[in-house]
């Protein structure tokens, strides 16, 4: 076919869209009657996109008129509306892969059909096959505030699930997109660390700290820490493998990498350490570790505020508040106000600790 003849067509397109109040082109850029939109969502850290022409009510009858219903509907306006996963999901407990999909749907009173179409790049419902779903559940439509344009909406977050929902005029037809949030994050931080993140010992830390908080895989978790600390041998990866091997139930290696750790810590890291002992209700750990920090390290000045912190259990008010004050002296000025804090509550004769 000639350039010729493909333009008239294209002009005879234009003219007949224009006389039908549509005034749209082929070929410049100009205003949709249904604008385009688009709505992202991520869950956990799957990627869901819909994107979509949005009609308007124009105080047309929408449900059993403009959209039939019992007939397939491109689900918006134009071109298909399309919704994609990064990686495979669940709708409404049903299994679908990762990519992109053309969305269909089929109306009816009381119950809505979601057709998931392996045919994304089509115009509306037009050309739609049934042959090429790869998938379709049943919903419950239910009743909405007005809408006079077409939405897409995700809510209900939750870790692991969202809701998306289609509202328009005064209906709204909700389906629940589900991922399997572990095995996702797994199978990533697999392909993640043969990249440039594996020469970096923070990576693999990262990775072992986040299987370790959500309590799963903790054989691969002792495996990321331990590619840590052959990159660097430092506190912090250190720390996350005695943390790990506790998980495991492997107290005795735990201890011995708990003591690699502190032998490897800093000052502060020291300090903070014996902090967060305290947090789990292990004062005589941590007031033997301020003792040892305040020993080894003199100047440093939060050196002092464990110490107080020891003097304040035993009530020794009066040496706590001396220790406070020398605290004061050496600190930097952002850390006044709590200092200032502590040292009214010791005038108070209240232990700090509580």
């Amino acid at each position: 076919m000639s350039k010729k003849t493909n333009l008239l067509i294209a002009s005879l397109l234009i003219a007949t869209l224009s006389g039908a109040g549509l005034a749209q082109s082929f070929v410049l850029d100009l205003p949709d009657q249904s604008q385009r939109a688009e709505v992202s969502q991520k869950i956990g850290i799957t990627n869901v996109t819909i994107k979509y022409h949005r009609p308007l009510v124009k105080d047309r009858k929408i449900w059993g008129g403009l959209v039939p219903y019992g007939a397939v509907w491109r689900a918006g306006a134009n071109e298909n509306t399309t919704i994609s996963f990064s990686d495979p999901v669940m709708i409404e407990n049903q299994p679908l892969a990762a990519g992109t999909y053309g969305l269909h749907m089929i109306p009816n009173a009381d119950e809505w059909t979601i057709i998931f179409s392996k045919n994304s790049t089509s115009w509306g419902s037009f050309t739609y096959d049934q042959a090429e779903d790869a998938l379709r559940v049943n919903v419950k439509p239910r009743a909405a505030d007005m809408h006079n344009a077409l939405t897409y909406d995700v809510g209900d977050l939750q870790p692991d699930s969202a809701v998306v929902e289609l509202e328009w005029e005064k209906v709204a037809v909700p389906f629940k997109v589900a991922v399997d949030v572990h095995s996702t994050v797994e199978a990533s931080l697999k392909k993640q660390l043969r990249n440039l993140s594996q020469y970096t010992w923070i990576s693999w830390d990262d990775a072992a700290n986040y299987l370790l908080a959500e309590k799963v895989a903790l054989d691969d978790a002792l495996t990321y820490s331990g590619k840590s600390i052959q990159i660097e041998d430092r506190y912090d990866n250190e720390m996350t493998k005695s943390n790990v091997l506790k998980a495991l139930n492997r107290k005795d290696d735990s201890e011995v990498a708990r003591k690699k750790a502190l032998e490897l810590a800093n000052p502060l890291q020291t300090h903070l350490y014996a902090r967060q002992l305290q947090g789990e209700k292990r004062n005589d750990e941590a007031f033997a570790i301020f003792r040892d920090n305040a020993k080894r390290h003199p100047d440093e000045w939060f050196v002092h505020t464990g110490l107080a912190r020891i003097y304040s259990s035993q009530g020794k008010f009066d040496d706590a508040a001396k220790e406070i004050k020398l605290a004061v002296a050496a600190a930097p000025d952002t850390q006044k106000v709590y200092l200032d804090g502590l040292m009214k509550r010791l005038e108070s004769k209240q232990d700090i600790n509580q």
